[in-house]
């Protein structure tokens, strides 16, 4: 579903900048193209994905801090899973969770066809439920699901963390719309914001990456 269907799209980076610096980022593998081709084919808006500046950097953050283990909340049509699989070693794993059937059933069809080692495992159902039921430290969690729960995902998951792992969370900024919030989701997500700032268990950054991406580190 587009974000505002009934909205203008606020541009947070300057859309010039925006496309040079996709233009001077290693590019999406030949895989990733193809399940973007394959999800713009399946679905009238494809916006939710997260977009390659979005996972590269998340496959830098897996390289750099030798991530085996990760937690993603959020699968949609599996793109940043299938991102950061390539970037985890033979004995990763990564656990996705999905709520909507229809993009389930996307996203294990593109596992089957891209995750070639088998590091993805997608469960069914409704996060706050499912996480109750996991148990060992993630090395990083990567939250892009409903915006409404984002506090309650933050809450939930970040016990699972362990200290000094990461978390990184996509669309904080909402088109810019955090600034003046006027509907629910802008101000779940400010307020979302200000809970992270607040909260002395962790360390954040904010970066007006596309969305806005802030990305948290555990004490």
């Amino acid at each position: 579903m587009k974000k505002h269907r009934d909205k203008s799209i606020v541009q947070i980076t300057d859309a010039k900048i925006e496309e040079y610096a996709r233009a001077m980022t290693t590019p999406e593998s030949e895989d990733v193209k193809a399940l973007v081709e394959s999800s713009d084919a399946e679905l009238e808006y494809i916006d939710m994905l997260s977009g390659n500046l979005v996972g590269q950097m998340l496959r830098m953050l897996i390289q750099v801090s030798g991530a085996k283990r990760i937690l993603e909340i959020g699968t949609f049509t599996g793109y940043s899973a299938i991102v950061m699989a390539e970037a985890l070693p033979d004995d990763g794993e990564i656990i996705t969770m999905e709520m909507n059937i229809r993009y389930q059933e996307l996203a294990s069809k593109h596992f089957r066809q891209f995750d070639h080692q088998n590091k993805i495992k997608l469960l069914e159902g409704n996060a706050r439920e499912l996480v109750s039921g996991l148990s060992g430290d993630f090395d990083l969690i990567f939250i892009d699901a409903d915006k409404l729960s984002y506090e309650d995902y933050f809450s939930q998951t970040l016990p699972l963390l362990k200290q000094g792992g990461l978390m990184v969370v996509d669309n904080v900024l909402w088109d810019g719309t955090v600034l003046d919030p006027e509907d629910h989701k802008a101000q779940a997500l400010h307020e979302f914001n200000k809970i992270v700032s607040q909260d002395n268990r962790v360390e954040q950054l904010l970066l007006p990456v596309r969305d806005g991406v802030t990305i948290i580190r555990k004490k």
